[in-house]
């Protein structure tokens, strides 16, 4: 796993490595290297010989082994490589060699001769078959490789992109979660917050007896089944049990999640902006505190430079509710913010009929704890505005909330120190305390892989930020990552606007 690079599909600089008939300076040579971009492109739904005309000049190919037959896991007989020669897109191919592939090794570094093989898709996955004698040249092994990390909607939606290719499911887990005793053999449908995959794995693979994880990073190539006569529909194949990284074992399920607030309403914002919360169980917060903290890291807000002690920095950096009064119902929204209770500013319709956990006039108060009176809890553009609920009242730079959400990532946000100053996060669907792939720590938010953020709407034109997903209750996690849709309310717009079919939904 050591010489596994990671790739990431949404980083890609337009390079290209292949030559084309055409060259555009006197003297250019046609390059014997085609990239396999380009011959997936070459199949048309019927079976291809390869020729000089076909692939442009071009006779072979210079790519890098990705399968591993040891694990018995996958389809027998099928050398799996892959480059990414055009535009920096990794594509890979199986190639038809029987026994043989199973000689090569991942890190085996090939140059193949594919003139005269026939390209064509056998048991729904595009092949290279009938390879000339000879075709294949080793030339060197033990090399670093890349795998491709991606969500597996973009899986799902484009199969052909990423079959043959080894790829990474990051924080993948099992609908249904694993029961005690449950191991990977079978079918299983894999959830990573984007859309469920079937992972493969064989009775007879040699860790096919492996528990089933809570939560793990999933390496391994996907392959497509036909479907219909025109439709494949992708597997994904471990290759051996190091293909299985383990994140977690423990469910930790947020009682308290983030749906959605208003930062900015249509006119003056004193005491109009709120923000919705739903329970994930039944909450009385006479017996069970909570407390939501806002912060605003605008250049004029004071103190200046990091935040020393976090979430609990306070003046007008961070201002805080305590939540000790009322109750919320598992999978109701409540209501925290200003004392006003409208909807999108002065003149706009009435909330006062929904549940306000806490309604607070911050114009003229100091928060509960720390928080300078202010005429705006969020920044409304340029610096990072943030959002955290947290299980009790106390705050401090050591508090982990249970949930939390930034918009934009400007500002004196986290060093790394000493001594290391920031805003902690916790685990979500957008924000890991310790880094997915390398595993290593990250508690604060802009550290490591914390990177993303909302973005700013436009200001002052009352935009609530709804943030949609699904969060199911059974498996302890979110199964459709939350969104951001920025939604333009009026004065007369009602709370079922807010509170509609794309908010966030328990299952």
């Amino acid at each position: 796993m050591k010489k596994i690079t990671l790739y990431t599909l949404f980083l890609l600089p337009l390079v290209s490595l292949w030559g084309c008939k055409k060259d555009s300076y006197p003297g250019g040579e046609i390059s014997p290297y085609i990239s396999l971009y380009d011959v997936r492109n070459i199949y048309k739904g019927v079976d291809v010989t390869l020729t000089q005309e076909n692939m442009l000049g071009s006779t072979s190919l210079a790519c890098m082994v990705v399968s591993d037959h040891s694990g018995g896991n996958l389809p027998a007989g099928l050398l799996v490589v892959q480059d990414m020669r055009r535009l920096n897109f990794l594509r890979g191919i199986s190639i038809a060699l029987g026994a043989e592939a199973a000689t090569y090794k991942p890190g085996d570094s090939l140059l193949i001769k594919i003139e005269g093989a026939t390209l064509k898709r056998t048991d729904g996955i595009l092949q290279l078959a009938n390879l000339p004698a000879g075709a294949i040249t080793k030339v060197s092994s033990g090399n670093p490789y890349l795998a491709l990390r991606v969500p597996s909607s973009f899986i799902l939606s484009k199969p052909g992109d990423y079959e043959s290719v080894l790829s990474v499911i990051v924080k993948g887990g099992f609908d249904p979660l694993p029961a005690p005793g449950d191991v990977l053999s079978g079918d299983k449908l894999l959830n990573d917050g984007f859309g469920n995959i079937t992972l493969h794995t064989a009775a007879n693979a040699s860790f096919a007896n492996t528990a089933a994880p809570v939560l793990a990073n999933f390496y391994g190539i996907v392959f497509n089944t036909p479907t219909g006569k025109d439709s494949v529909t992708p597997r994904f194949h471990l290759r051996t049990a190091n293909d299985v990284v383990v994140l977690s074992s423990v469910i930790e399920i947020p009682p308290v999640i983030i749906t959605g607030f208003m930062a900015d309403v249509a006119g003056g914002d004193g005491n109009y902006e709120y923000i919705q919360l739903m329970a994930t169980r039944d909450i009385n917060f006479a017996t069970t505190p909570f407390s939501v903290v806002v912060t605003n890291n605008a250049g004029a807000s004071a103190p200046g430079g990091f935040p020393s002690n976090g979430w609990g920095t306070g003046n007008q950096r961070t201002f805080k509710f305590n939540l000790t009064t009322g109750t919320a119902a598992k999978g109701t929204y409540f209501y925290v913010g200003g004392s006003n209770k409208r909807i999108n500013g002065a003149s706009s319709t009435s909330m006062s009929t929904s549940n306000w956990i806490r309604a607070f006039d911050y114009v003229n108060n100091n928060g509960d704890g720390f928080g300078a009176k202010t005429g705006g809890l969020f920044a409304n553009s340029g610096n990072a505005s943030g959002l955290a609920v947290f299980e009790g009242t106390t705050v401090d730079l050591n508090t982990r909330p249970v949930d939390v959400m930034f918009v934009s990532s400007g500002g004196s946000l986290f060093t790394a120190g000493p001594p290391m100053q920031g805003y902690r996060i916790t685990n979500t669907d957008w924000y890991d305390v310790k880094n997915p792939i390398t595993l290593v720590d990250q508690p604060f938010y802009r550290q490591g892989s914390n990177t993303l953020s909302l973005t700013y709407p436009t200001a002052d034109q009352g935009y609530f930020q709804l943030l949609g997903g699904e969060y199911n209750l059974s498996l302890g996690r979110w199964t459709k990552a939350r969104t951001q849709t920025n939604l333009q309310l009026t004065k007369q717009s009602l709370v079922t606007e807010i509170e509609g079919e794309t908010a966030t939904k328990l299952k």
